[in-house]
């Protein structure tokens, strides 16, 4: 059949399955709004408040489904709104097509009105980019996009369509939904070199982070975990790959993560690292991170392996299919003397949690987790209820824990709650700072024209208070520009949006203040006011190793 390039790409997402899209329309991409308008009923668009909110929510559909997300903008600003929320999606690996149109091919490079190059600029933040030369091309070009962004690492991947491309017309042929490349097959020489040296372990500790997930591998490492009687802990990214009252499960490890995690992977003799980073946020010092462990480091990106710390054995293989051949490759063993360790870690870290009456954030977050449904999505801001989060909330099913890991994106949590209640469908909860939440508030007006069920947890404290935290401890309380002193009210804030909102004073109130949120159709915020100097601990110190760590008030006066 002949289509023009507009029809053809949304034809072909639809074709790709794809059911939801976000975006803002504009000049350059007119064309192919005015497609969406004819395909209205197979091809639901959200139109968001702006660019940047439109691009985190296609990152929460992402991580909540598995499947790719889509982003949609005009050329210049509209494009260029989308790169924070592009690089969010590249640096913590979720599948995204963002589709932006642009000016006339022939007026490509004149500075044209709105004209910029936004492949060039996207060229470090996605997996691949293509600016579209002819409407022959478009739809494969469509195809090809859905499979890098799915294959292998995911990762984003952007499309910029020439107004002219838009325009013309070739016959459109559909066809299957691209399927992503076949998972890698780790080397099976290395498989069996990093059995025995699990089998000849009498520690071991295995580590997942977000690349487990994105493998679907929670059931393998839940046998591996069982079979070798080791203990498990994981990265930002790794929350909610496994139940977190996993009797084997210690948390997240690193830099504010929980004691007995970080404790025992530092104490272990093999660390088996599934799908992670060694980021900073983990390792500390790098110089003295697990100098007494071989290292296991499985990933399906060759570019991760020895990138940062050098492993005993590097494997590059899919998560999943690499498990199952190591797990076929070892035997069953017990590892009594280490578990009477890892107990008393966990005995250690018991000891020193704040369970504080009041409004603290532990009692907050402990509150809300008795109002969480195991298919409840989770996404958070970034800052210090974002690690209270991390530490504090229990999950039941992976894919539910939706926040930015590698970029730390403040303002990521509105518009990834949104496509995370889109993808699943069920009441979403937003759990974010003042500082955070100031930033793309605007998407509120999104959550209402939509009717999104969404609970937003407002920790307040008046303060940027993770920069404030740090200022406190190693800038001699030069507290600057992390006082905010703002007047925003946040309750008349969002019942001028068309919300609903409370402040909670108490745990009786918050209480309350959950029975209403979950019943109602809409977002419904909750602020809680909480004091300007809590700290969020463990805390790992700037240039420390995991020996460093502060796991109470009273290290820090010490």
């Amino acid at each position: 059949m002949i289509l023009s390039g507009a029809d053809i790409v949304v034809r072909t997402l639809i074709e790709q399955g794809c059911d939801v899209v976000f975006g803002y329309p504009g000049g350059q991409i007119i064309h192919v709004y005015d497609s969406l308008y004819k395909y209205r009923d197979e091809l639901t668009h959200v139109l968001t408040a702006h660019e940047q909110g439109a691009s985190h929510a296609a990152d929460g559909y992402a991580r909540t489904t598995g499947k790719v997300g889509v982003v949609i903008a005009t050329s210049g600003p509209g494009a260029t709104n989308l790169v924070t929320g592009i690089a969010t999606a590249y640096l913590d690996s979720v599948p995204m097509v963002a589709i932006t149109g642009n000016v006339l091919s022939s007026h490509l490079g004149s500075d044209s009105f709105q004209e910029i190059d936004i492949t060039g600029i996207t060229l470090p933040i996605t997996k691949h980019n293509y600016v579209v030369g002819c409407v022959e091309e478009l739809a494969d070009t469509i195809r090809e996009a859905f499979k890098i962004a799915s294959s292998g690492r995911p990762g984003p991947v952007l499309i910029d369509i020439p107004k002219d491309i838009q325009m013309a017309k070739c016959d459109y042929e559909p066809q299957a939904p691209s399927v992503p490349d076949e998972r890698r097959q780790a080397d099976d020489n290395r498989i069996r070199e990093a059995a025995e040296c699990i089998a000849t372990s009498e520690r071991p500790f295995i580590y997942f982070g977000g690349g487990l997930i994105s493998s679907n591998a929670e059931d393998e490492l839940l046998e591996l975990a069982d079979l070798i009687d080791a203990p498990l802990g994981c990265s930002l990214m790794g929350i909610s790959g496994i139940p977190t009252d996993h009797p084997r499960f210690l948390g997240m490890q690193g830099m504010h993560g929980h004691y007995a995690s970080s404790m025992a992977m530092h104490r272990a003799d093999c660390i088996i690292s599934l799908g992670v980073r060694f980021n900073d946020r983990v390792t500390g010092n790098r110089e003295k991170f697990a100098k007494n462990s071989k290292i296991i480091h499985i990933d399906v990106d060759s570019s991760e392996l020895s990138k940062i710390i050098s492993p005993a054995h590097a494997i590059r293989g899919d998560v999943k299919v690499s498990l199952r051949k190591l797990i076929d490759n070892l035997s069953p063993i017990k590892h009594e003397e280490w578990w009477k360790t890892v107990d008393s870690l966990r005995e250690e870290e018991a000891k020193n949690t704040d369970k504080r009456e009041g409004m603290t954030p532990f009692r907050i977050i402990e509150t809300l987790n008795d109002y969480l449904k195991p298919e409840t999505p989770i996404a958070t801001d970034v800052g210090q209820h974002q690690m209270w989060a991390a530490q504090y909330l229990n999950f039941k099913s992976s894919r539910k824990f939706i926040t930015s890991g590698g970029l730390g994106t403040m303002g990521f949590g509105m518009g990834a709650a949104i496509g995370a209640q889109m993808g699943t469908g069920e009441h979403a909860v937003l759990v974010t700072g003042d500082g955070s939440f100031g930033m793309t508030l605007q998407e509120l007006s999104t959550a209402v024209s939509y009717k999104i069920p969404l609970v937003i947890v407002l920790l307040n404290n008046g303060v940027l208070g993770m920069v404030r935290q740090w200022q406190t401890l190693f800038f001699d309380k030069h507290y600057s520009n992390t006082i905010l002193e703002r007047k925003t009210d946040f309750v008349p804030l969002i019942k001028a949006f068309g919300g609903e909102g409370v402040r909670a004073t108490s745990i009786e109130e918050l209480k309350t203040s959950l029975e209403k949120a979950f019943s109602y159709e809409g977002p419904y915020l909750i602020e809680c006011v909480i004091d300007k100097d809590e700290f969020v601990l463990p805390m790992l110190p700037p240039g420390g190793a995991i020996d460093d760590i502060i796991v109470k008030e009273d290290d820090l006066r010490a």
